[in-house]
């Protein structure tokens, strides 16, 4: 997954290409915003398409491989400034956790502990990636469900062009895709078995995913709107720790856990797949 890189010839190139980043962009988030929500009744699940899904989803029939609207190196230049457009709501988490500190500390250590949680699913995802073909990228797309505070992590320790990020970004996108439609089903029909307590499910709904976050918490205030306001603040609280405890969990155990399986996996993978 070799990837190309380009040398601006001058800042007004450099201008020209990243403010035709933004104008396309724009339009975009305009078209994907005035479609709106859209819920789809399914059993006793709901699914819901958020606008992100419609903006990732237009970004990539823009691309150079299929209707090329963007040039390859207006794509290497977007995925540069993902970093950029994602800090605003980053620190937008972090103001909603300081005005929900009560709930936090009556909510006790399950919101402090649940990132520990994600790190199972490495020894699953690692093999698949190494299966599919991956080579370095495996350790950015496996170390963690990948979402803002991850990406910023795995581009600042490796680098915006290394394979890492690459991987870390590819599924950055998938989730955001396919992610928000799965979190908010899958939160109508746990619910609807009705074994967890409302409160318990907006607070499973913050993984460190934003978007996710918003999908799931979206289906469970349709189905206990007199407890909205609870579980938002719950969900948003949760995912805000997520996003804080998960880059101490990433650093010290996720992505050291993540090279030592990709150094013990991936000769033999690479074998199985009969590569030299």
């Amino acid at each position: 997954m070799k990837k190309e890189t380009f040398q601006y010839s001058s800042l007004k190139e450099r201008i020209k290409t990243e403010y035709r980043v933004y104008i396309i962009a724009f339009i975009f988030i305009l078209i994907a915003d005035s479609i709106g929500q859209i819920k789809i009744p399914l059993g006793p699940g709901m699914l819901i398409l958020f606008p992100i899904f419609y903006s990732l989803f237009m970004g990539i029939l823009s691309g150079p491989q299929i209707l090329k609207v963007m040039k390859e190196k207006e794509v290497t230049a977007a995925s540069k400034l993902v970093i950029v457009a994602i800090c605003p709501f980053i620190a937008k988490l972090g103001i909603n956790a300081g005005a929900s500190l009560s709930t936090v500390i009556q909510a006790g250590p399950a919101l402090l502990l649940q990132e520990i949680g994600n790190l199972g699913t490495i020894f699953l995802a690692m093999p698949f990636a190494l299966l599919l073909g991956l080579k370095r990228e495996a350790i950015g797309a496996t170390h963690s469900i990948n979402r803002e505070t991850n990406l910023a992590l795995i581009t600042d320790m490796y680098g915006p062009d290394s394979p890492e990020a690459r991987g870390s970004l590819s599924i950055y996108i998938v989730g955001g895709m396919i992610g928000t439609i799965y979190f908010g089903f899958m939160a109508t029909m746990v619910a609807a078995l009705n074994i967890f307590h409302p409160y318990a499910l907006g607070m499973a709904s913050g993984v460190g995913a934003g978007i996710m976050m918003a999908s799931a918490t979206a289906s469970l205030t349709e189905i206990y709107p007199a407890m909205a306001d609870k579980i938002s603040a719950l969900a948003s609280t949760s995912e805000t720790l997520s996003g804080i405890t998960g880059i101490y969990v990433a650093i010290f155990i996720g992505i050291p856990l993540c090279n030592k399986l990709y150094a013990f996996l991936e000769p033999k993978i690479a074998r199985l797949r009969g590569e030299k």
